[in-house]
């Protein structure tokens, strides 16, 4: 086995390197090394990079969180994978015994941690994950599609709360990766009329390409094109941003449901409480899932559920750089990265 690989290193505000770094070997009894076989690049990892940061990381660290392996070493300890298991990896790291993980809310975990955040992570050949972190994969699921089980669990962690009825109408905001695999997900879960907004020509074209219903450009007047669309407003809003509460509340029809998924801890919008009370709005804030992980890999080896349309480049980690320069400028959907 090499003794070094290539790592795409955070480094701080701003700053990514590329640089070889030691092989990880396995510390711990429930430790499995995992030989990577490609990464997405999230949003959140183009918003760790901005200045100042959309979230916080831990400088030093490897990213990557999203990412599909195969098992190459276990400890000692580990009980249910063995060498030539291909896995998926859960990055969100819960204590179990805090508080909110013994209510059954571990996403909330008072000692949470996460791989390619906090921990090294995906952007890398090889690397180390606890056993509880792994989930096997079927050894015929293309690698193109299991790499979105992290997004499409979290995606999960937002559809599970409003529980949409067919024929319902949906109004995603934001035609990044998250907002289509949300319209994948209402698609495929029986949505009427189904709307997509953003700022990028690019990502409408794309919204288009899987079968959104409408596709409008953000800095017109959406509000007003929505409830034509939808005789008064959309059932279920989505941000899928992170900082449009304040369009989500009025394109949302009475009694209607905003889901705030996006996550931008330097947006402080302002939001009209009385719109939200006088029309009875529901508000769910989504923070990632909560044992969605099983639900999400069952629609992918499925097929009920096909998100590498999504996929719009494929590059070698020595390009990751590029990658994320495409994502900032709205002329990406998902970035594959293979090691």
């Amino acid at each position: 086995m090499d003794s070094t690989m290539l790592a795409a290193v955070f480094e701080g505000e701003g700053r990514l390197s590329l640089k070889q770094v030691p092989v990880p070997t396995i510390q711990k009894s429930d430790d499995v090394l995992l030989q990577v076989e490609g990464a997405g690049i999230c949003g959140t990892d183009v918003h760790i990079l901005e200045v100042p940061p959309g979230h916080p990381a831990t400088p030093g660290a490897i990213l990557g969180h999203e990412y599909v392996g195969q098992v190459l070493e276990i400890g000692a300890g580990v009980k249910n994978l063995r060498p030539g298991d291909r896995v998926v990896v859960a990055p969100n790291l819960y204590c179990g015994l805090c508080a909110y993980c013994r209510a059954g809310r571990p996403n909330q975990c008072q000692d949470f941690s996460t791989l390619g955040i906090y921990l090294n992570g995906g952007f890398a050949k090889y690397n180390v994950a606890p056993e509880r972190a792994c989930h096997k994969i079927k050894p015929n699921l293309p690698t193109d599609e299991a790499i979105f089980t992290e997004l499409l669990s979290c995606v999960i962690g937002g559809t599970e709360r409003v529980r949409l009825q067919p024929g319902e109408s949906v109004a995603v905001l934001g035609a990044g990766p998250v907002g289509l695999m949300f319209a994948l997900a209402f698609k495929a879960a029986g949505a009427g009329q189904l709307i997509v907004t953003d700022v990028s020509p690019y990502r409408l074209e794309f919204a288009r390409r899987i079968g959104v219903d409408a596709a409008l450009d953000a800095r017109g007047d959406i509000v007003t094109a929505i409830r034509n669309l939808t005789n008064g407003g959309a059932d279920v809003v989505v941000d899928a941003v992170g900082a449009l509460f304040p369009q989500a509340v009025p394109v949302a029809t009475k009694g209607g449901k905003v889901v705030l998924f996006g996550m931008n801890q330097q947006a402080r919008p302002t939001v009209s409480q009385y719109d939200i009370t006088r029309n009875e709005l529901t508000i769910y804030g989504t923070f990632i899932g909560i044992n969605t992980f099983p639900v999400a890999i069952k629609m992918l080896e499925s097929g009920a559920l096909k998100p590498s349309v999504l996929i719009s480049h494929r590059l070698p980690l020595a390009r990751i750089a590029e990658g994320l320069e495409l994502l900032r400028r709205g002329e990406a959907i998902k970035v594959v990265v293979t090691p």
